[in-house]
C-alpha cells in the first residue's frame, strides 16, 4: 500500500494570499447523521499581490459540495474546479461574495479535527488546519475575518449552542429545533473558530474591567463536574486582572466562556472568547486536589486567556511562527 509523503514547507516559499476575507457568515445545521454548513464569504483581492484576478483556490477536505454561488449567481459544474483538497472558482471583480453549501459527517469524524461528535456533544478543533473540514475556506493564519455564526440543532439533545463572540440572538425553530447566533466583531483566522453544542451546565460570574465595564464569565461543564469550577473561575479573574495591571490589556468582548468537557481531544485551545479544555486540565475540587493540581489549573487558564491578545488579536503569519504564538503566553503565565 502506497502512503503519501508529507509535504515539506519552507519559510522562503511563503507567499501572501491572493485574496482576503473581510466577513464570514456561517449557518451550521446539526443533525444526527450529517450536518449542513452554509458559508457566505465577503472577499476582495489582496492589494499586496498586484493587479489581475487569479483563480481563487479554497481549502476543503471531506466535504460534499451542494452548491456554489458567486455574487448571487449559481455556478454550474463547469464554472469551478473541485478535487479532494480544494475548490477553485474564478472571480470576475476585485470585490465579490461567495456562497457555498456543503454536507459533512461529524458523527464519523474520527480524526477529531474540524467539527466532530464525541459522546453526546458536537465540538470543534480547528488548529492548525481543521477548519477546511468544516467548509471551503482560505485556511491559513494570515487570513483574518470577522465571523457571524448561527447554530441550529435539536433543542432537547443540544440545549446549549455556543460559538465565538457575543450572543446576538436565539429562538425556537421548526420540528423541536432551536437556533443561536454569535457575532465576533474582531478579525480572527479560521483556526480560532469554535462551535460547541450539547447538554451542558453553566457556572457564571462577572469581572469588572478597569474601564468599569463588566464581562460575563461562564464555565460550561457536564453536570458531574459542577463542583469543580470554582478554582478555574478564580484563576480566570486573576489572569484578567494581571493582564490589565501589567500590560494594560482589557478583555475586549462582553463575554468570556470556557467549555471544560471530558471528551475534548486536546488539552486546551484558545479559541477567541470560547476556550475549550479537556476537563482534566481545568477542573479541580478543593477538598481533594493537590497544590500541584491547583497550580496546573491556574497556569493553563492563564496561558489560554493570555492568548486573547498574544495569538488571537495578534496572530502568527504562518505556522513556522508557532513557537512565537505559544511562547509569549507561556512566558506570561510562568
Amino acid at each position: 500500500m502506497r502512503t503519501e509523503q508529507p509535504q515539506v514547507i519552507y519559510l522562503k516559499d511563503y507567499q501572501a494570499p491572493e485574496y482576503l476575507i473581510d466577513e464570514t457568515h456561517l449557518t451550521v445545521e446539526l443533525f444526527e447523521d450529517h450536518s449542513l454548513v452554509h458559508a457566505q464569504l465577503v472577499m476582495r483581492r489582496n492589494p499586496e499581490r498586484g493587479a489581475g484576478l487569479p483563480p481563487l483556490v479554497l481549502d476543503g477536505q471531506h466535504l460534499e459540495l451542494l452548491s456554489v454561488q458567486l455574487d448571487d449567481q449559481a455556478l454550474a459544474a463547469g464554472d469551478y474546479q473541485l478535487d479532494d483538497d480544494s475548490l477553485t472558482v474564478h472571480p470576475k471583480a476585485e470585490r465579490f461574495t461567495l456562497d457555498t453549501s456543503v454536507k459533512i459527517h461529524p458523527e464519523n469524524n474520527t480524526a477529531l479535527e474540524g467539527l466532530y461528535k464525541s459522546g453526546k456533544m458536537f465540538c470543534t478543533q480547528c488548529e492548525a488546519e481543521g477548519f477546511r473540514k468544516i467548509t471551503y475556506y482560505l485556511d491559513r493564519p494570515d487570513v483574518m475575518s470577522v465571523f457571524t455564526t448561527t447554530v441550529i440543532a435539536e433543542q432537547h439533545r443540544y440545549p446549549v449552542l455556543l460559538s465565538n463572540g457575543n450572543p446576538i440572538g436565539s429562538g425556537p425553530a421548526e420540528d423541536g429545533r432551536h437556533w443561536a447566533t454569535w457575532e465576533d466583531p474582531f478579525k480572527k483566522p479560521a483556526y480560532l473558530f469554535a462551535l460547541v453544542a450539547g447538554d451542558l451546565w453553566c457556572v457564571e460570574s462577572e469581572f469588572t474591567r478597569q474601564s468599569g465595564r463588566d464581562v460575563t464569565l461562564r464555565i460550561y461543564v457536564e453536570e458531574e463536574n459542577l463542583d469543580k469550577c470554582d478554582h478555574a473561575m478564580v484563576s480566570l479573574k486573576k489572569s484578567m486582572r494581571w493582564d490589565e495591571e501589567v500590560y494594560g490589556r482589557e478583555y475586549d468582548l462582553d463575554i468570556f466562556m470556557i467549555v471544560a468537557v471530558n471528551d475534548f481531544n486536546m488539552g486546551a485551545m484558545e479559541n477567541k472568547g470560547l476556550n475549550i479544555f479537556n476537563s482534566s486540565c481545568v477542573l479541580a475540587r478543593a477538598e481533594t486536589a493537590t497544590d500541584a493540581a491547583h497550580q496546573r489549573v491556574e497556569g493553563v487558564v492563564a496561558h489560554e486567556s493570555f492568548h486573547n491578545w498574544s495569538g488571537n488579536r495578534l496572530p502568527c503569519r504562518d505556522w513556522l511562527q508557532l513557537s512565537l504564538k505559544e511562547g509569549i503566553p507561556a512566558l506570561r503565565a510562568a
